[in-house]
């Protein structure tokens, strides 16, 4: 059962990734999270009100079942299969005590202090999240893709576009944790 509860090695999960997108190449299809979003929404009748919605969104099913399939994983997981926490440098966490209040650091997968219930009672905690939420969306789809999409599908298919969005989604979390988290949660 360590096999399961236990994070697998990059040397595992590597290759499997690897492998799952040679499988992917194959076949024709490319891996991304954020086009379901416009596959749901063609599916729900956005094709009425832009043109951006009228494709053969049955072509995409496959695709809405890896998200379907990422969810309840990651429901199964997090609820019943993990009792493991990131490790962090005891510094990072000494560092997030002092600085930020965050006591958790290194002993719970998501901090309480960020990511408990009760602060979405917060107004300013909603706008935080509902700004955040609208602004990755928006990313996504001006970028013509997600992190996933881009890093593991379009680096793999060897394309510029993806080599450049992947930059920049580095650049934006260094300028996110150095200089606006400090701004907003301090």
């Amino acid at each position: 059962m360590n096999l399961i509860y236990d994070p697998w090695p990059w040397f595992i999960a590597g290759p499997l990734i690897a492998l799952t997108m040679f499988v992917l190449l194959y076949v024709g299809k490319q891996f991304g999270m954020s086009s379901n979003l416009r596959t749901i929404c063609s599916i729900g009748g956005a094709a009425k009100y832009s043109d951006f919605f009228k494709f053969d969104w049955r072509a995409q099913r496959w695709n809405l079942v890896v998200v379907v399939g990422a969810v309840i994983g990651g429901f199964i997981a997090s609820q019943f299969m993990s009792d493991n926490t990131v490790k962090i440098n005891p510094e990072v966490a000494q560092q997030l005590s002092t600085d930020y209040g965050i006591e958790s650091a290194g002993e719970a997968y998501l901090p309480p202090e960020l990511f408990a219930a009760e602060h979405l009672s917060n107004p300013f905690v909603l706008a935080v999240l509902i700004l955040g939420g609208f602004m990755v969306g928006f990313g996504a789809r001006y970028a013509g893709g997600c992190t996933s999409g881009h890093a593991i599908s379009g680096l793999s298919n060897l394309q510029l576009p993806s080599l450049i969005a992947v930059i920049g989604f580095f650049i934006g979390g260094l300028v996110m944790i150095h200089l606006i988290f400090p701004l907003i949660f301090s």
